[in-house]
């Protein structure tokens, strides 16, 4: 064999390969145990399992004392360990569940400009996009965490303080236990789609901003304007389509016949919040100058 056809024969060995990204899913575990290194992520669930927990303990120390509240489900706290996940549900998700899945998602991103480490993080096999995604599914599997957590914990206290039996519904009507635990998981999931439009908003600013505390912090500044926005007389009109009034679209599974309305509802309504806000940080994490750090 010539010299000529031995290099060539060599070449492709010779070549160098070409580095293979890893898929968005290693990027997202790693996001996760970066979670799971962090005070503030076990906070939050503090905070989920707490106050379940505290409300129980509440009802069983005034329980000779009578009970009222807007809410059928009031009346009915000891006949059944059920409610109480119900109504942890009902007082929660107006604000405490917000202001929890929003610690996260308002840090997500602004924490590694405040460490420094964005720039070591983008100069690694991994591109911008595979980064946000994987960001942004970690702040949304966290808050879903809490979600349940909260549920679980409601559920297993109350259980263990007025039993496992029957509820009724807003309409009127009784269902299994059975039923109803299978209730309570869909009316969490179902709240979750107001609370992952909220997430979205968080990691919108805590990619503009830069800044953890501004960026949580203003997130739930929105929520709360969102409520105060709600209540101006003349904007009546509104109302609907405002994300604070997706937070109860769950409870339409709580009637007999299920009243879907409420729910299909939110979903268009909540992705006018999440999708812009979604794009506009991706933008924004696209054009991100790291060179200072």
């Amino acid at each position: 064999m010539s010299v000529a056809a031995a290099e060539q024969h060599a070449q492709p060995a010779l070549a160098p390969r070409r580095f293979r990204r890893p898929p968005v899913r290693s990027v997202y575990r790693w996001e996760l145990r970066k979670l799971v290194s962090q005070k503030r992520t076990y906070l939050g669930f503090g905070l989920g399992a707490i106050l379940p927990l505290a409300f129980v303990v509440v009802q069983l120390l005034r329980h000779h004392q009578q009970r009222g509240g807007d809410s059928i489900f009031f009346s009915e706290i000891t006949q059944s360990g059920l409610v109480t996940p119900v109504l942890m549900l009902i007082f929660l998700s107006a604000f405490m569940i917000p202001v929890i899945a929003a610690l996260v998602a308002g840090d997500i991103v602004a924490n590694e400009d405040g460490n420094g480490t964005l720039k070591t993080l983008l100069t690694r096999s991994v591109d911008r996009g595979q980064v946000f995604t994987a960001k942004t599914l970690a702040a949304m599997t966290y808050a879903a965490i809490a979600l349940y957590i909260s549920a679980a914990v409601g559920t297993i206290a109350g259980l263990a303080a007025w039993g496992f039996h029957p509820i009724v519904t807003l309409s009127g009507s009784k269902v299994s236990a059975s039923e109803a635990l299978l209730l309570i998981f869909a009316g969490n999931a179902c709240y979750l789609i107001p609370l992952f439009a909220v997430v979205s908003i968080g990691v919108l600013l805590s990619t503009a901003t830069r800044n953890s505390a501004a960026a949580v912090v203003a997130t739930i500044g929105i929520v709360i304007l969102l409520y105060i926005l709600a209540q101006i007389p003349g904007l009546e009109g509104l109302r609907p389509y405002m994300l604070t009034e997706q937070f109860q679209a769950w409870q339409g599974l709580l009637r007999t016949p299920t009243n879907w309305a409420p729910i299909t509802h939110s979903v268009w309504v909540c992705a006018l919040y999440a999708l812009p806000s979604l794009f506009a940080a991706y933008l924004v994490f696209l054009r991100r100058d790291v060179a200072g750090g």
